[in-house]
């Protein structure tokens, strides 16, 4: 099969033919429709993620259909269309058990601790836990972003914030997962303030649903916020992963907000410094958050399903799997907004 593989770190991937990957008697091996290439395949491709073993194959965000079967699988079979989470729970253990999958002690992550989807094929273990029907209708381009970014920022908004209709929502990083919490929070009714440096992403999201947009590349972003909402957010979303945009993200919440950290926080921003007396005085709450535990893939492609959200927005390119490079690369200053998804893996 045909791979992109990252074999030194800042380098173009290898575009390479590999041996296709074994069946898990647990899981499946599918033929990927389509992966999204993601701000934590960036990470992987610096070398900022420690998981990550070279000669590796990244991509996290991917969908696919069934070729081969497990004989412990009895879910699905060949020719199944599915998605997968990016985090492979057991689903046997007790995090498990309680619904807190993203927790799982053994957890597996195609694309960072096992090959991942820039290929042609894929293993998937686990697959009776994990995978979840891709509905005939939904557009492969746009499935691959469900399981990353879509994905968090679902789990971000509905379980961790709760985000009620009616309440502002702020997002730093107008990016794939900024785009995916403006589009979700809408479909829910809330109103939302874009954050970023880069006009045409802003512009964008203003195209996208948005409320209200702040450049903070030319103004106090936490004031302007707190000025558009009356007092300040109710809930924000960090989508970005970094020190300056946690604490303005903070900044920017009424007394009693909520702020969820969905942006990772790799390399120098592995540790920061947080307003913390803005936490004490307002008596803030600080969620983290990582992927979406997969039995809640009904509930969101239910959202979907029902027409109360488009999602075909967050598609800004669709490439060939020799295009990952310099996809990858454009991640080292401000991208262009919408997200790039490989759908053409012969080339």
């Amino acid at each position: 099969m045909r791979a992109a593989v990252l074999t030194r770190y800042r380098a173009p991937l290898e575009i390479t033919s590999l041996a296709d990957p074994e069946c898990a008697e647990d899981g499946v091996v599918l033929s990927v429709l389509a992966c999204g290439i993601c701000r934590s395949d960036w990470h992987s491709w610096t070398g900022a993620d420690p998981d990550v073993v070279l000669p590796h194959v990244p991509g996290h965000e991917y969908c696919g259909i069934v070729e081969a079967v497990g004989p412990g699988v009895t879910r699905w079979r060949r020719g199944d269309r599915v998605i997968a989470p990016f985090i492979l729970a057991c689903g046997r253990c007790p995090a498990c058990a309680a619904g807190h999958q993203t927790t799982c002690p053994t957890q597996i992550v195609p694309g960072f601790t096992a090959p991942g989807a820039f290929a042609e094929r894929i293993s998937v273990p686990r697959a009776d836990a994990n995978l979840a029907a891709l509905p005939e209708a939904l557009d492969p381009a746009v499935a691959a972003a469900l399981g990353c970014r879509v994905t968090t920022a679902w789990h971000a908004l509905t379980d961790r914030a709760a985000l009620e209709p009616g309440e502002w929502l702020v997002v730093y990083g107008a990016g794939g997962v900024g785009l995916s919490a403006l589009l979700l929070a809408k479909a829910m009714g809330a109103r939302v303030v874009m954050v970023d440096i880069v006009a045409d992403r802003l512009a964008h999201a203003l195209t996208q649903g948005a409320d209200a947009v702040v450049n903070a590349a030319n103004t106090d972003a936490p004031a302007a916020v707190r000025d558009l909402t009356g007092g300040g957010a109710h809930v924000a979303v960090e989508a970005l992963g970094i020190a300056e945009t946690t604490a303005n993200a903070l900044r920017s919440l009424r007394k009693l907000g909520r702020m969820v950290q969905i942006g990772m926080p790799a390399g120098p921003h592995a540790e920061m410094v947080l307003p913390m007396q803005a936490v004490y005085s307002g008596q803030l709450a600080i969620f983290g958050t990582r992927g979406m535990p997969a039995w809640r893939y009904p509930s969101l492609l239910g959202l979907i399903g029902s027409g109360a959200v488009d999602l075909s927005g967050l598609i800004a390119r669709r490439v060939a799997l020799s295009q990952v490079s310099a996809e990858l690369a454009a991640f080292d200053a401000p991208a262009s907004p919408g997200v790039a998804v490989v759908t053409d893996f012969t080339c």
